[in-house]
């Protein structure tokens, strides 16, 4: 963790994901923002997403509409709310800003989950190459970041990218099989990753959206 005193920039922020570090701030009032680089990096393999049963007929039916990028800011300000269980986050207003100038730049990317027209849920990461990082994501309703994830899931497989690097390791993402590795480890892989042209794609057809997302279930 370094307290260096330099200007963060989005210039800046893409070069420290290439190898491997990324931003944070100590709380939502924090005015400084730290470079991690932690010992063991969580991963959530693209062929080896688990994806239950019950949560596959929910993103299959019409509980949620999902979008992407379609609401960028507003699901990274949603991520800097209170939670329960959580009082205060690492999302301060210097790193909204640097991530909504990264989406601006095609770079950093959102998936929202919709329910009568309210965003409910939704994640949001970078992008570069073939290695998408993820930063953040918000529920407030059953299961609406989890469908998020799925259908990120999916546009990662079909856009061609081979790594999806989620910082650390929750209960809440181990579950969908999301591991722990060791740094060398990762950046071997992210080395790797980076050189991929993979190309995000938003807005997938939907009967294509639909098999991909069968096939995380095995289906």
């Amino acid at each position: 963790m370094s307290r260096r005193n330099i200007e963060i920039t989005p210039d800046l922020m893409l070069r420290a994901y290439r190898h491997g570090l990324f931003p944070m701030a100590e709380t939502r009032g924090g005015d400084r923002l730290y470079w991690l680089d932690p010992e063991r990096r969580g991963v959530l393999p693209l062929d080896g997403f688990h994806l239950p049963r019950r949560l596959l007929r929910t993103v299959l039916s019409d509980a949620f509409a999902v979008t992407a990028d379609t609401s960028f800011a507003a699901v990274i300000a949603a991520c800097a709310e209170p939670a329960p269980g959580r009082d205060d986050t690492w999302i301060n207003p210097q790193i909204e800003r640097l991530f909504t100038q990264l989406h601006r730049q095609g770079f950093a990317h959102s998936v929202e989950t919709w329910q009568n027209g309210l965003l409910v849920g939704g994640l949001y990461g970078v992008a570069i190459g073939g290695a998408f990082f993820g930063e953040s994501m918000f529920s407030r309703t059953r299961d609406a970041s989890k469908v998020a994830l799925v259908h990120l899931v999916a546009r990662l497989r079909l856009s061609g990218f081979t790594l999806l690097d989620t910082q650390f390791v929750t209960n809440h993402l181990a579950q969908f099989g999301t591991v722990e590795i060791p740094r060398d480890d990762y950046k071997a892989e992210l080395a790797e990753a980076v050189e991929v042209p993979a190309r995000w794609i938003a807005d997938p057809p939907r009967e294509r959206l639909e098999a991909e997302i069968r096939a995380l279930a095995g289906q």
